[in-house]
């Protein structure tokens, strides 16, 4: 064993003063490494990224939630012209749907508009605005930094106050003052009278949970959309997970009696879930991935090869020191451990340099309001990474160095 140890470190040392002799031809070498770890881990940090970021933002919903829309959003197998001419759901299918079904806990309509935001000199852009009632925030997981969700009294009155998301907050109120002032949508003054928490910065579309705003729906028909034109969504909340099956059909029984189908109708409706969100998200992770996976594989493939041929190259310069060592009582196993090091400690310094440019490029896209989560997996798979290709494809060249012959070796000149 101690044997074992002292050729490890001879061997470590030997492949040291190799590496650092050719510190140009060594850095060129790990270029393929570089970019190779450096595509691994970037991918991993966006993967988990935007998986993280989603769950926290699918969470804000609600999991034991269903959406009752005019448009089917995740089934492709309805053509897109019968959806198209589906009647409207109206404020009246609401009330009577509310009023029918007994199952959910919560029942509340939605509709929206995208607006521009102002207060003072700040702006905020691209705001989904959100018009329901008071109950919306028992169908959700929203959850407050500051003040509340708008009162029943407010709802039904149609005042003018507004739920501001985190994002928007931020924006306008860069100082986290915001609660109580006003902030204004195409000139009309809004009170702000709840800033939520973040909920997830993860973007599907248009959709960001942290740039939704809230006000009373009446408020949205009188000044933004048609209510004539208008199709809501009816948010349904179940008790728990274990009740969504029931509630799911008591909601499609209620829905066809609400808009009048005979038993021979197909539903003019939709009964949307969450599941259709994971399918998507799991979709664009598995592009992500599938990219990522190919581009890491391309790097290191010709990372590896490049290492494999400077390892020959470097077993041909130093035969004659091979010969003088196997001479002396170097055995095959020693010759071998020595410069398999050196390819690994070449690829480990690449893997290195690969993973200190993902965190860079990471925290830069983070800035961008992409979601990016460094994990200690990471650094974990990057350094298995670099070690698994360094002794792969050192393994040819120390090979061809341990079954030199000692005598023709020493004849090398």
């Amino acid at each position: 064993m101690k044997n074992y140890l002292f050729e490890l470190k001879e061997g470590l040392l030997i492949s040291l003063k190799a590496i650092g002799a050719n510190k140009m031809r060594s850095v060129l070498t790990t270029a393929g490494i570089i970019i190779g770890v450096w595509a691994v881990v970037l991918m991993s940090t966006a993967v988990k990224g935007v998986d993280t970021s989603f769950q926290e933002g699918v969470a804000s919903l609600g999991s034991d939630n269903l959406y009752i829309d005019k448009w089917a959003w995740f089934n492709n197998d309805i053509p897109w012209w019968e959806l198209r001419n589906r009647r409207n759901i109206d404020m009246d299918d609401y009330k009577k749907f509310k009023d029918l079904a007994k199952l959910p806990a919560a029942v509340s309509p939605s509709m929206f508009t995208n607006q521009t935001v102002k207060h003072g000199d700040y702006t905020a852009e691209f705001i989904m605005v959100v018009g329901t009632t008071n109950e919306y925030v028992n169908t959700t997981n929203l959850t407050f930094s500051q003040g509340r969700f708008f009162t029943e009294l407010e709802s039904r009155g149609n005042r003018n106050v507004i739920v501001l998301g985190s994002e928007i907050a931020n924006t306008l109120f860069p100082r986290g003052n915001g609660l109580n002032k006003h902030v204004k949508i195409k000139g009309i003054k809004y009170k702000v009278v709840g800033l939520l928490e973040e909920q997830g910065s993860w973007v599907m579309g248009n959709f960001n949970p942290d740039k939704q705003a809230f006000i009373p729906i009446g408020g949205l028909f009188k000044y933004f959309r048609s209510q004539r034109r208008a199709s809501i969504t009816i948010n349904v909340r179940a008790e728990n997970s274990a009740m969504v099956a029931a509630v799911n059909e008591e909601a499609i029984e209620v829905m066809r009696r609400v808009r009048g189908l005979s038993y021979k109708e197909r539903n003019d409706f939709s009964i949307n879930k969450q599941d259709g969100l994971l399918d998507i998200i799991d979709q664009q992770v598995g592009v992500i991935q599938i990219a990522g996976y190919f581009i890491t594989g391309l790097a290191l493939f010709v990372g590896a090869i490049g290492i494999m041929n400077i390892m020959f190259v470097s077993v041909k310069e130093r035969t004659k020191e091979i010969g003088v060592r196997k001479a002396i009582g170097a055995k095959k196993r020693t010759i071998l451990g020595q410069f398999i090091s050196e390819s690994a400690i070449i690829c480990l310094l690449g893997g290195m340099i690969g993973l200190a440019l993902a965190v860079v490029v990471a925290m830069i896209i983070r800035q961008y309001d992409f979601p990016m989560v460094i994990q200690v997996d990471a650094v974990i798979l990057a350094v298995v990474i670099s070690l698994i290709t360094g002794v792969l494809s050192g393994f040819a060249p120390a090979y061809t160095a341990a079954v030199m012959d000692p005598v023709e070796a020493l004849r090398y000149e």
